[in-house]
């Protein structure tokens, strides 16, 4: 009996021998094989528990493939999957807990010291010896395809975390979505240094390519040296990095040399991807392309041949094959050709509720779509393109400003590496466009400089009225540039 929850062994019984999962640090693989040994496992734990459907099942560790094991396992076992964000405070954690209620904690070594404080839950490490079942039988829960699987928290860089519910269709459907849209095979291997306890961790690239039947590499900590070198050894044909990742590979001397003959295109995501960065991967003659996604969608909703890439800079492409997008401007009507509004999205990939508050699952959705609170516009050739977050986009002067153009803008000039914007209150202004970047030098003159290049490129009123220069960038967890931190400094500057 395969249904929904248990396809991880039909695609065992397709392939036993080939390898599903690699760690990058140990160089440990895992047939298909093996992998549903393992699942089979944990499945026979999790009945000798005796926890009941629905039931959480909390996992704090670094990337390790032994959490795929889990993850299916739990969705056999009729468990709700609940990876956490090991960085977060002690504080941070005891309010997802306490939202979510486990009842279990599954940990690493590195962070057994962190799940002890939480005395009221019980707890394993992940590398314990589990029994071996004598026997596997399929869920006898009778889960319908549209019950949850996972619950992911959002990074909370506004109020609290939620916990996004993703149910066997959501996963299933945004894998064979991507299986089908992007022409994935079980000739394909991934390298995977997104965080697990993040969608672009688990379902971007590894659960559709593990449906397909190739190979997942799965790294725990990013080194850019270490990652140029990986794709290379394990034969990578496509990967995804965030725009930090790929900053950091560029700025190795071992990239100068590499080559990467396996690799069919990068794919970046997380972030918008500065056009520098485009630029340096068409010099080394090697295709790169964006993508969009979200937690509640997905993640992967578009498609973009790598080869139109360079006739259509900064789009993510057209809408995928089983799910929907429209954008909508501020009366409720569908945008124009090259009108901004906000996109919208609906399909079987999208997400259920969030878990336990049922107020925010009714702001997101609007006549059964998802609003994703992302600025969009699309071409006359069907092409789209994000532009930024809505709460992000800056009124200065009565002016719309989008400040995904403003920092494209900033990252042309050789000098700057890095570029973010903010709108600041400001009496004269209503808002004041401000920006912080990162540079490699400083000179007098390079605040004037930036500020005439942006003045070539850009209407007056989206000119940053204010230049901060920084060491670094602060980030959120998962890599991203975090605006609400800027906008903190930007107030005691």
């Amino acid at each position: 009996m395969y249904t929904e929850q248990a396809w991880i062994y039909k695609r065992a019984a397709l392939s036993p021998t080939k390898i599903a999962l690699i760690d990058s640090g140990t160089d440990e693989q895992w047939s298909y094989q093996t992998l549903t040994e393992h699942i089979s496992k944990w499945v026979y734990f999790f009945q000798e528990k005796n926890y009941q459907k629905g039931d959480r099942i909390v996992v704090l560790s670094q990337n390790r493939i032994e959490l795929f094991a889990i993850l299916f396992a739990c969705g056999i076992s009729g468990l709700l999957y609940v990876p956490l964000n090991f960085r977060l405070s002690k504080v941070e954690l005891a309010y997802i807990l306490e939202d979510c209620k486990p009842v279990l904690i599954i940990h690493d070594e590195a962070h057994q010291t962190i799940s002890h404080t939480f005395v009221q839950v019980d707890r394993l490490l992940l590398t314990s010896v589990l029994e071996k079942a004598a026997f596997f039988y399929p869920s006898s829960h009778n889960w319908s395809a549209s019950d949850s699987w996972i619950i992911i928290y959002t990074g909370g860089t506004t109020g609290k975390p939620k916990g996004v519910e993703l149910s066997f269709d959501a996963v299933n459907w945004n894998a064979i979505n991507t299986i089908t849209s992007w022409g994935l095979s079980d000739s394909d291997c991934t390298l995977n240094y997104m965080p697990m306890f993040h969608t672009g961790g688990l379902n971007a690239l590894c659960i559709p390519i593990l449906m397909a039947g190739g190979t997942v590499v799965v790294g725990a900590r990013f080194d850019a040296e270490e990652a140029i070198k990986a794709l290379n050894t394990y034969k990578t044909t496509l990967s995804l990095f965030v725009p930090t990742m790929y900053q950091a590979m560029l700025d190795t001397t071992y990239i100068q040399t590499a080559t990467f003959p396996t690799v069919k295109v990068f794919l970046s995501g997380g972030a918008p991807c500065p056009h520098t960065i485009y630029q340096r991967f068409e010099e080394k003659g090697i295709l790169f392309k964006e993508g969009y996604g979200l937690t509640e969608a997905g993640p992967n909703n578009f498609f973009i041949d790598p080869l139109d890439v360079g006739k259509k800079r900064g789009s993510v492409g057209k809408c995928m094959l089983f799910n929907e997008v429209k954008i909508i401007n501020e009366n409720g009507e569908l945008c124009r050709t090259n009108e901004v509004g906000e996109l919208y999205i609906s399909g079987k990939h999208v997400f259920t509720k969030y878990w336990n508050n049922e107020e925010e699952t009714n702001r997101a959705f609007v006549d059964g779509w998802l609003k994703t609170g992302d600025l969009a516009k699309v071409d006359e050739e069907g092409y789209y393109y994000i532009v930024g977050r809505k709460k992000e986009m800056i009124i200065s002067g009565g002016e719309n400003v989008y400040p995904q153009e403003v920092e494209q803008c900033l990252v042309l000039h050789p000098n700057v590496k890095e570029a973010a914007v903010i709108g600041v209150a400001d009496e004269k202004w209503g808002e004041c466009v401000t920006a912080f970047v990162t540079c490699s030098t400083v000179s007098e003159s390079f605040e004037m400089e930036l500020l005439q290049s942006c003045k070539r490129e850009l209407g007056g009123y989206k000119v940053p009225k204010k230049i901060y220069i920084l060491d670094e960038l602060p980030r959120t967890d998962v890599g991203k540039i975090d605006k609400k931190c800027l906008q903190e400094l930007a107030v005691k500057i």
